[in-house]
């Protein structure tokens, strides 16, 4: 369970986002994000019920540092203001296949899935999978569970007609996405709730026959 006071850290970092209040609460850091890991955990055993892909992975692979990486940023605030986990069999650091995403933030927490920005062979290799079984992919996020959850599907997209695609395609504008995520909103009062990890499961289980159908195309 996601508590109260991990918000109120959130909440506080997000108003000092600076070393010295970060040091100062290093302690309240670690104890929210233990709790998140053990979140993480549960969320995974209810995933790999249904996608035994990930049956190996453990939270610890899938949970993203807080540090962000200023470098080349014009905002140089050094902690994120959120915690979040990519659950795939690759771990945090696999951007080549489609996975379950769990982002914490107040007011802003998301369950989400797909492929973000995959790869150009990748990308081709959906398009592909598209054109050749659009009827397939269609069904998939036209279904009554996907829809439960997800409006639509989002992500960049590309404002003319991806390469080799003529305008007049009767899947143009899936074609045209440059990423295919599927994105569920979760409420505050929600994410606290004592039966957030059950709907996790079920959010990421109307998500799992989208993913397989990105995973295909895998080259």
């Amino acid at each position: 369970m996601i508590s109260k006071e991990t918000f109120q850290f959130l909440k506080e970092l997000r108003n000092n986002n600076n070393r010295d209040w970060f040091n100062a609460n290093r302690e309240r850091y670690q104890t929210a994000n233990a709790e998140f890991e053990d979140f993480v955990n549960i969320a995974i055993a209810g995933v790999s019920r249904f996608d035994k892909g990930i049956a190996w992975v453990t939270a610890k692979d899938c949970i993203f540092r807080i540090y962000r990486d200023v470098r080349f940023s014009k905002d140089k605030a050094p902690y994120k203001t959120h915690l979040g986990a990519w659950i795939v069999k690759g771990g945090r650091k696999s951007h080549a296949e489609a996975g379950y995403y769990i982002h914490i933030e107040p007011d802003k927490s998301i369950l989400a899935g797909g492929a973000h920005m995959p790869p150009p062979d990748w990308l081709r290799a959906i398009r592909g999978e598209i054109h050749n079984n659009g009827k397939e992919f269609k069904k998939i996020i036209g279904s009554d569970a996907f829809k439960e959850y997800f409006k639509e599907i989002e992500g960049e997209k590309l404002q003319r007609p991806p390469q080799g695609y003529d305008a007049g395609h009767p899947d143009i504008e899936l074609l045209k996405q440059k990423s295919y995520l599927a994105v569920h909103k979760v409420n505050d009062n929600d994410v606290m709730s004592g039966d957030f990890a059950e709907r996790c499961k079920e959010v990421f289980k109307a998500l799992c026959p989208f993913n397989q159908f990105l995973n295909q195309a895998i080259p």
